[in-house]
């Protein structure tokens, strides 16, 4: 399987499973800055047999501190989680949104790092379906409990790389916030604007193609060159609270490059005011 395929799957081949009755379990998974609460939408309207998944309540743990504004949920949290969303242990989970790609990324970054194998992200999210004519379906759906074991309990250590604030330093590090923010011109969430130090501006917006599709290789490695970034050093993502750098780290996943992240990203570096912050579009 090419490493796109690992990590996206197409409405097209969405269809055709559901279509086939194959094992699968769909995770609706909206969530955006400004509305971080998608369950009124998801009952509006979902792809059948869809399950609404919180990424505020169900892919985050607010109990810890000192983590950011998202900090990682618990293995044995995010176990019992996945039981009660309907996950088996032998089925595909097909996980989708309809902002960004932020709250599909950040599901697949969470299930993967917890150890569980078959997750991929609809390309293009719930419009690409809406677009090519498939139907929804409303209201809530309640799927039979599922059996799977979550086999990393710290996600923090788990099956994808991380970084801590004081690994930062030892990667190709982007930032995956938009320009603005980057520059520290603007900072609407956290309490000090700008960058962590020798950070580059990747936004995450812009591994993305107008349709809301993951740009395909040729575009990602054009924008890594244009950004003197190289395939020789490793590299980590980070972006306000660990979210949107999900979208960044599944796109390079996407071409087979494997980038770690920094989970409590910005929130948590400016925390810290002993820290040093740039500012300015280098």
């Amino acid at each position: 399987m090419e490493a796109r395929d690992r990590v996206l799957i197409t409405v097209t081949e969405l269809a055709d499973i559901l279509a086939a009755g194959d094992p699968l379990t769909v995770l609706d998974v909206r969530w955006r800055l400004d509305e971080p609460d998608g369950r009124p939408a998801y009952l509006e309207g979902h792809i059948p047999g869809a399950v609404y998944v919180s990424l505020e309540d169900e892919l985050s743990d607010h109990t810890v501190a000192g983590r950011g504004r998202h900090p990682l949920p618990s293995g044995r949290d995010l176990d019992a989680a996945a039981r009660r969303w309907g996950i088996r242990a032998d089925s595909t989970v097909v996980v989708y949104d309809d902002w960004n790609r932020a709250g599909s990324a950040r599901a697949w970054w969470v299930l993967t790092a917890a150890g569980l194998p078959n997750v991929r992200i609809l390309d293009g999210g719930l419009s690409a379906w809406r677009s090519a004519g498939h139907r929804l379906e409303t209201g809530l759906v309640e799927p039979q409990p599922g059996n799977v074991t979550v086999p990393h309990d710290d996600l923090y250590a788990g099956g994808r790389p991380t970084l801590t604030a004081e690994q930062s330093g030892a990667v190709t590090l982007l930032d995956a916030r938009a320009p603005e923010r980057f520059r520290g011109a603007v900072e609407p969430l956290d309490p000090v604007a700008g960058h962590i130090p020798g950070a580059i501006n990747l936004p995450s917006t812009a591994v993305l193609a107008a349709d809301g599709t993951f740009v395909g290789d040729f575009a990602l490695a054009q924008l890594l060159s244009d950004r003197g970034i190289s395939d020789d050093r490793p590299v980590g993502a980070y972006c306000g609270s660990g979210v949107t750098a999900s979208v960044v780290i599944a796109a390079l996943a996407a071409t087979g490059r494997e980038a770690a992240l920094f989970p409590g990203s910005w929130s948590e570096w400016c925390s810290d005011p002993s820290r040093p912050v740039s500012r300015g579009s280098e």
